[in-house]
């Protein structure tokens, strides 16, 4: 196996690890609440900030972990105070509410930290290389954020069918009607799902601000790519959301890494100048931001529910 090889695995692991981090929360929160909560990727980019911006007062470590809690309060305080009031109105009120909330924190963000991308500063234990393959030194943090990811998607399964309130909201993904007939607070569920969903966000920011760019447009670049993930996934399936995850991070890091016109790849020869041959000389690296959405596309026609979903889109 090639270094080129094995360096392009790893990466597309580490890639899809942040995406199944990201997306895990707005997979129980689309789910259980049916929000297509467009402010969740802005979560994302809270954490990255509010985590670049504790680093420097209580060290890295401190602030990976208070980033997500203040973030899971934000998104609490929505839930609570916003969607819950607009709840009885519709999906559409829901779905715009959370459309100019993204705008809203985008634009908070940029008057506070500017347009500008910010620059994390690592622990040097994160800094130096775990191991050097063929000249080339692989990062000890992606494997750190390899390890946070896998730790937390152990700590939702054991959360989600081992304690009560994760029996609870296992109910409430499909009967949601049914657990507040036996008695049950649902809307406070739904707040506290909102709120796990959102610091599940704000980690994914503070981990993986580190690694991409941090900077005010970085919403934009992953949240379409996360609702692509649920889909594929599966709705109300987090196991669906990993596999999603380390598809479409495996997919798009491999296209990258082996990039090659089209042509190349299916055995033809150059297919010259003009007409369709502009087409024709596409490489991988090209159509590689299309990718997730062509397995969205072919998920939705042939395998509605997903992967690992309980039920149709």
């Amino acid at each position: 196996m090639s270094s080129l090889l094995i360096l392009s695995l790893l990466n597309g692991l580490a890639y899809g690890l942040l995406l199944f981090l990201l997306s895990s929360g707005l997979t129980l929160i689309f789910s259980m609440m049916g929000v297509l909560n467009f402010a969740h990727a802005s979560f994302y980019m809270l954490g990255a900030y509010l985590g670049f911006q504790l680093s420097a007062v209580t060290g890295f470590w401190v602030a990976i972990i208070i980033s997500p809690i203040l973030v899971g309060l934000i998104g609490a305080a929505v839930e609570r105070f916003g969607l819950r009031k607009v709840h009885a109105q519709g999906h559409v009120a829901e779905l715009l509410l959370t459309f100019g909330l993204a705008f809203l924190i985008e634009e908070v963000v940029q008057l506070v930290w500017g347009r500008s991308a910010v620059n994390f500063v690592l622990p040097q234990i994160l800094r130096d290389p775990m191991f050097v393959l063929d000249g080339v030194a692989y990062p000890t943090y992606r494997i750190f954020m390899m390890a946070v990811a896998l730790g937390m998607l152990a700590v939702v399964i054991v959360f989600l069918r081992t304690t009560r309130v994760g029996l609870l909201v296992q109910a409430a993904l499909g009967l949601p009607r049914m657990v507040g007939m036996l008695g049950y607070n649902v809307p406070r569920l739904f707040t506290q799902v909102f709120a796990v969903g959102s610091a599940l966000a704000g980690l994914a920011g503070a981990i993986g601000g580190a690694v991409l760019v941090t900077e005010p447009a970085m919403a934009r670049e992953l949240g379409p790519i996360v609702f692509v993930v649920v889909v594929v996934g599966g709705l109300g399936s987090v196991f669906g959301a990993f596999v999603a995850s380390l598809i479409i991070g495996m997919v798009q890091t491999l296209a990258i890494g082996f990039d090659r016109p089209i042509y190349a790849m299916l055995g033809f020869g150059s297919p010259g100048e003009g007409g369709l041959a502009e087409l024709w000389s596409v490489s991988l690296a090209q159509i590689a931001p299309l990718l997730p959405y062509l397995l969205l596309v072919l998920t939705l026609i042939f395998r509605p529910r997903g992967i690992a979903g309980t039920r149709d889109l």
